[in-house]
């Protein structure tokens, strides 16, 4: 069987060997987390030179960073809260994502309906502003469209309540792979990561952190890791690991619950992301992709303490499809409809008084009574700008210059020289793929993906859209270690080809088995856990 191509690889030749090294070397940072907070964190901190490790209890984007709106955005209504900075921050990275990772940035059109031309006015100065502050191009600017235009370019929306639009550039993501990536260009700059490897004490050398204990999920093993410097990046878990360090008397969270549902395309045929207002005057987001369309998201206060995987409820539903009538000529939309759906835990930093839906975005940074620093909160795509912050306080944790954060260059599968169309129309040509297989690949790999198929090209379900080669990379080369891993956050079956999620599990099983020695007993044992793991979703409505 062909050989990755020279990727970098997330996926270490040998787990013992890489406790191993993890335990004898001394690093300059130990992050905690392998979200996009701590990935981005341990890239910056990777090409500026330190020795860098990171250990992550869960797979990597397991949490808050798999089960965001997958957009890189600015975040346009936190213009109308106040955060103008923030706005400013993330509308520019838009830009540097986009460049570094064009097939996990690509630029959409998004709507907001108007009901009246003094609406779409109103909506076009605040979309200008935020423009403004994002530096975009005149070529990408918002365009106005009228009931003729929308007849077009979003033919389901209702016309006879909504005859206007303004349409904006965003960018569609997937953000689990952007996780990936990040944290792929971290290990090529020479910096150690390690996923089901959570850190369970720290190490106190006087009275200074100087480093974690992490019990290692796979062997068994614990493993000392020693560093000058150690960053909490562990998103909804920040103060469980911050407890360890000294007694918190406050809470300085408010986790809020993040809800998407996924539709089949053909009940909610939109051609755009759409904006629609919710009662309560939030934005949610319609937000289609190849065969399906998610609708989301809530922002609810979570005090549960199912952090990963957070319940999904009746009301959650509710809230996410109540609003579609008004906004789309289809028709009622009911829980028959619904064939997937995904929640998280945004780990907000609190502020009294205050709601989830009203609380900033922004990240905060602290250091705990031994040194440790913890940050939280913050927003997909402001990883870079979040991880310079951070890097500050590391630089005066190892009292020297580090020197300037990377400027933005292709991360792993982002070295692309055309459109992700004319690359899916090419892999397409060469490889015999259908076109569908292709447009999907290309905006999971980008410019790996003749790799991945160099490896398999062949559906693994007939009529499929994952094919082989997908579980050699997501083992060899993307660290998968389960299938929920493979299923969830590296092929992305299980939101984005709900057709054939069920029919994948004990065919992928049983290739992923080979790679990775399971027995019988594992295998069925990996199958009923993913399998279990479809149900959960859909329980709140009596599917499971």
């Amino acid at each position: 069987m062909p050989e990755p191509n020279n990727a970098t690889s997330l996926s270490p030749g040998s787990r013992s060997a890489l406790l191993a090294d993890l335990g004898s070397e001394r690093f300059d940072l130990v992050v905690v987390g392998g979200g996009i907070t701590g990935a981005g964190v341990a890239r910056d901190a990777a090409w500026r030179g330190l020795r860098v490790a990171l250990v992550e209890g869960n797979d990597f984007a397991a949490g808050t960073s798999s089960r965001s709106s997958k957009l890189i955005h600015g975040g346009l209504r936190y213009l109308a809260m106040g955060e103008i900075g923030l706005v400013r921050e993330t509308a520019l990275e838009r830009k540097a994502v986009h460049q570094m990772a064009p097939h996990l940035a690509e630029p959409c059109w998004m709507v907001v309906p108007a009901r009246s031309r003094a609406s779409l006015m109103k909506f076009r100065a605040g979309i200008a502003t935020y423009e403004m502050l994002g530096a975009v191009e005149d070529a990408d600017r918002h365009l106005s469209w009228d009931r003729d235009d929308l007849a077009g370019h979003e033919p389901c929306l209702r016309r006879d309540e909504f005859p206007w639009a303004c349409a904006y550039r965003e960018y569609m993501t997937d953000d689990a792979r952007l996780v990936l990536a990040v944290l792929r260009d971290a290990v090529a700059s020479g910096a150690q990561a390690a996923s089901r490897l959570p850190a369970v004490d720290v190490i106190w050398e006087g009275r200074r952190i100087d480093g974690v204990v992490a019990a290692c999920e796979v062997t068994g093993n614990r493993v000392d890791v020693r560093a000058d410097a150690v960053v909490n990046a562990t998103g909804p878990w920040v103060e469980r690991l911050a407890s360890l360090e000294e007694d918190i008397s406050i809470d300085r969270l408010h986790p809020s619950k993040g809800v998407h549902l996924v539709v089949d395309a053909a009940r909610l045929p939109a051609r755009n992301l759409v904006v629609l207002e919710a009662p309560d005057k939030r934005t949610i987001f319609v937000l289609p992709r190849g065969e399906t369309v998610a609708i989301g998201t809530t922002d609810t206060s979570y005090r549960g303490d199912r952090l990963l995987w957070p319940e999904i409820e009746q009301s959650d539903f509710d809230y996410l499809l109540g609003p579609l009538g008004r906004y789309f000529d289809v028709d009622p939309l009911s829980s028959s409809d619904v064939i997937a759906a995904w929640s998280g835990v945004r780990p907000l930093v609190a502020q009294a008084g205050k709601e989830a839906k009203e609380i900033s975005r922004k990240e905060e940074v602290w250091v705990g009574t031994g040194g440790m620093i913890t940050v939280a909160g913050g927003k997909l795509t402001g990883f870079r700008a979040m991880a310079k912050t951070v890097l500050d306080y590391v630089a005066q944790q190892l009292g020297r210059s580090l020197g300037p954060s990377p400027e933005p260059h292709p991360m792993p599968g982002g070295n692309l020289s055309s459109s992700l169309d004319d690359l899916a129309a090419s892999v397409a040509a060469a490889t015999g793929v259908a076109r569908a297989v292709a447009d999907r690949l290309v905006r999971l790999y980008g410019d790996e993906t003749s790799g991945v198929l160099a490896l398999g090209h062949e559906p693994i379900v007939p009529g499929g859209r994952v094919v082989a080669g997908e579980i050699d990379w997501a083992v060899e080369v993307d660290a998968a270690l389960t299938l929920e891993d493979l299923i969830y956050r590296r092929t992305r079956a299980a939101w984005y080809t709900p057709a054939e999620r069920e029919a994948l599990l004990a065919p992928a099983a049983s290739m992923m088995a080979e790679l990775m020695g399971w027995d019988e007993a594992r295998t069925d044992a990996e199958v009923e856990s993913v399998r279990a793991r479809y149900a959960s979703e859909l329980q709140f409505m009596g599917k499971a």
